[in-house]
């Protein structure tokens, strides 16, 4: 089976739950502590085994572009000033042998559509796919979910899809999947259930392995609510075909399309940074002992 080499990134959408920071700003660039949100999903893809990464952008995303370029400016002032530790730092963000490939999505016509777009470059090859706003923290020692999807791959040659279990008051918010009685197949997926309708408590998280027959679908499928291509139409699909599967992920996913969210993966992340971890956990117990006084 074909390693999967490719990794599409999906990151053409306006990001106006963060206005007005992200008026100027792309949402992949806001920070977790000092690396954008973008930047840990490629890590992930990186040491996942992808090769070639493609971002499918809007013409507000120049910046993405910028942040994954080199420069040599930045990096030469840096070294003459001593911080060659900060100048390795950037100049790895994409190490060698790694290559970037920027496409545009010329319309906002869903996420599907986002995808498709990146058809042409990955060809007749399996692709990795990441949705950025989906920051991940793995249980310390297991393998990331584009790690174990891309591993799951190689072994059955089927698309993959990434879960894991949500509380019932939250299922709304995500793609549901309904697992096969037994193995990892995938039988159907609902996209945001009504209350009472979700199929299990096993939503994706927004890391995907899809092979060449998804791409030929979504450029089948016709525009649903609001003119927009459904990528999970797609996947449904692949389900109802026997060709799709789940794998569940061990660890913590945080919405950073969502302010609590995003602020949920800045604190944790802290809480396990080893640097400054335990300064952080004495500025929360201020900040709460301060809140409490006020209240």
């Amino acid at each position: 089976m074909r390693p999967v080499r490719k990794a599409i990134f999906p990151v053409a959408g306006l990001g106006t739950r963060f206005l007005p920071a992200t008026k100027a700003m792309p949402k992949e660039l806001l920070p977790i502590i000092d690396k954008p949100v973008i930047q840990y999903a490629v890590e992930e893809a990186i040491e996942a085994g992808c090769t070639e990464l493609i971002f499918v952008t809007g013409r507000t995303k120049r910046a993405i572009e910028d942040h994954f370029d080199n420069n040599p400016e930045l990096t030469a002032h840096l070294r003459r000033h001593g911080k060659t530790e900060i100048a390795d730092s950037i100049q790895s963000i994409i190490p060698r042998g790694v290559n970037v490939i920027f496409t545009r999505q010329g319309a906002p016509l869903g996420l599907g559509h986002a995808v498709h777009c990146a058809a042409p470059i990955v060809g007749d090859e399996p692709a990795l796919v990441l949705l950025a706003d989906d920051y991940i923290l793995p249980k310390p020692g297991s393998k990331s979910p584009s790690e174990q999807l891309a591993e799951a791959y190689r072994a059955t040659g089927k698309s993959q899809i990434s879960v894991t279990a949500v509380k019932e008051k939250y299922l709304s918010l995500y793609g549901v999947i309904e697992p096969e009685p037994t193995g990892q197949g995938v039988q159907k997926i609902l996209e945001k259930p009504g209350p009472g309708l979700a199929p299990s408590n096993l939503a994706a998280i927004g890391r995907y392995v899809i092979t060449p027959t998804v791409m030929q679908k979504l450029a089948k499928i016709r525009p649903g609510n609001g003119g927009e291509i459904q990528f999970s139409d797609a996947l449904d699909a692949e389900a109802g075909e026997g060709s799709l599967e789940f794998r569940i992920f061990s660890g913590r996913r945080f919405d950073c399309g969502d302010k609590v969210g995003y602020l949920s993966a800045i604190v944790h992340s802290a809480l396990s940074n080893a640097e400054f971890s335990d300064d952080f956990r004495e500025v929360l117990r201020e900040a709460l002992k301060s809140t409490e006084i006020a209240a």
